[in-house]
């Protein structure tokens, strides 16, 4: 293995255990999959380079694409969140009440 893929699987990695034990705000768990998405665009874009072939090049423009909207929905939600309960604690959100 690769130091570079090395780097990309221990970021992904390093990011869903953020996400999955730091989840007290609502920003940490953006942060987190921003994070995720990042790094399977930036692994996206490396490997039609190393594979040397072009055929799959649209593939890390979609993904961009897709998390640019998951951006700004997880953002939509954090303001609605903090607008309705006062906070973006996770705690405070429960899907029983709504």
């Amino acid at each position: 293995m690769l130091l570079h893929h090395w780097y990309f699987y221990s970021t992904f990695a390093l990011s869903s255990l953020g996400l999955a034990f730091h989840r007290t705000h609502l920003v940490s768990a953006l942060l987190c999959l921003e994070n995720m998405m990042l790094s399977m665009y930036i692994a996206l874009s490396i490997w039609p380079v190393e594979n040397q072939t072009m055929t799959s090049a649209l593939l890390p423009i979609l993904m961009l694409a897709f998390s640019a909207c998951e951006a700004g929905t997880g953002l939509a939600t954090l303001v609605a969140s903090a607008r309705t309960h006062g906070s973006d604690h996770l705690h405070n959100l429960n899907l029983l009440q709504c």
